[in-house]
């Protein structure tokens, strides 16, 4: 009963990631009785924070109206007619072009 009431405040504190954590750690308790407490609060903390990183991104991308919003560098089709250099696309995806540059 005590549990449901801290799933129940977690959420409604809007850390909903951290109720899901705590809700699969109550699920699987011999997964989790031999974790102490700081590694059980820091798999609740690190779900959370998880969570809201990739909300944010997703709203960054969301946000820069990006025509393909899914594309990475990985799918990109070096086709010759394209003309693209695949050495110079790598070395921009890694942003040390930026601190050479500087």
């Amino acid at each position: 009963m005590i549990n449901q009431s801290t799933i129940d405040t977690l959420k409604q504190m809007r850390f909903s990631a951290m109720a899901k954590e705590l809700e699969s750690q109550l699920s699987d308790p011999d997964t989790y009785s031999s974790l102490g407490f700081e590694e059980r609060i820091a798999l609740l903390v690190d779900a959370e924070w998880n969570r809201r990183q990739a909300n944010k991104l997703a709203k960054c991308i969301r946000d820069a109206g990006f025509s393909a919003p899914n594309a990475c560098m990985e799918e990109i089709e070096y086709h010759p007619d394209r003309k693209l250099d695949k050495t110079q696309l790598t070395r921009f995806s890694t942003i040390t072009w930026r601190t050479r540059s500087t």
